[in-house]
């Protein structure tokens, strides 16, 4: 399966938004049978922080029993609108309650890269002081997932899709992330949204490579799969290779097809 490109870069599943004509607990086997080893996935419980230890149980029995690698998996997030709650300052005891029970799944599971979406700008909340809480919040997180050798993931998302999001560059996400001073919180880098804001792909890759931590690709325009767009992924591929990323790269794109011939 892992053939596209010179560099045979390893892809991994969002089944959080691949293969969602199926019950989440089953994606993961689903993402086996097309040849995938490993998935990940946007928090799974909804808008519920610490789910009980049966739902939890049953998640990672998914995982295990599928026989792949859970490689990436989101903190909280009030899907569709939230954006993260990193910065927000009234879900602050929802963020820090959610953030032993990732480390948990992770350290059960043997992801390593926890990925805290940022949050949006809240109307009538300073935004210096989203800022110093998000820097608080992500420096919480890091340190508890440092603990199993794990890495916090901060993401910069496009303007258009996510308009309060304030996160929209590379180098943005890369500034916060050095203003944590924690050493293992890394850069999610999303091609797509890149893509998106303009930002020169390559430049992009070769100027931050040192803080990447995760990949994640669809293509632009559309968010469809590789080849529904106009972005140059072997390329790419080549220059993540060059760059020294050898990680995982999820696949987070819209294909209501499941058509992976793109992967050759």
């Amino acid at each position: 399966m892992n053939t596209y490109g010179s560099n045979r870069p390893k892809f991994d599943v969002n089944c959080s938004i691949l293969f969602t004509d199926l019950p989440l607990l089953e994606r993961p086997a689903a993402a086996k049978r097309a040849g995938f080893d490993a998935v990940e996935f946007w928090w799974p419980f909804g808008d519920n922080p610490a789910p009980g230890d049966k739902e939890i149980d049953e998640f990672v029995r998914a995982i295990d029993d599928a026989g792949v690698e859970l490689v990436g998996l989101n903190f909280i997030d009030l899907i569709p609108v939230g954006r993260g709650l990193v910065s927000v300052p009234s879900e602050v005891t929802r963020f820090r309650d959610n953030i032993d029970v990732a480390v948990g799944i992770a350290d059960r599971t043997g992801c390593r890269a926890l990925n805290a979406l940022y949050g949006n700008r809240i109307a009538g909340e300073s935004p210096e002081k989203q800022d110093e809480l998000a820097l608080e919040n992500l420096r919480i997180a890091a340190r508890a997932a440092h603990r199993i050798g794990a890495t916090v993931l901060l993401e910069a998302l496009n303007f258009y899709e996510s308009p309060h999001y304030p996160i929209v560059s590379a180098a943005h996400a890369v500034r916060v992330i050095e203003q944590t001073g924690e050493p293992n919180v890394r850069f999610l880098c999303d091609l797509y949204h890149l893509s998106r804001m303009g930002e020169n792909l390559i430049e992009v890759i070769r100027t931050y490579a040192p803080h990447i931590g995760h990949v994640q690709i669809a293509d632009d325009p559309g968010r469809g799969r590789p080849g529904t767009g106009q972005l140059d992924f072997p390329a790419l591929f080549d220059t993540l290779a060059a760059s020294g990323y050898d990680g995982w790269i999820g696949l987070e794109y819209k294909d209501p097809e499941l058509d992976w011939n793109w992967i050759t």
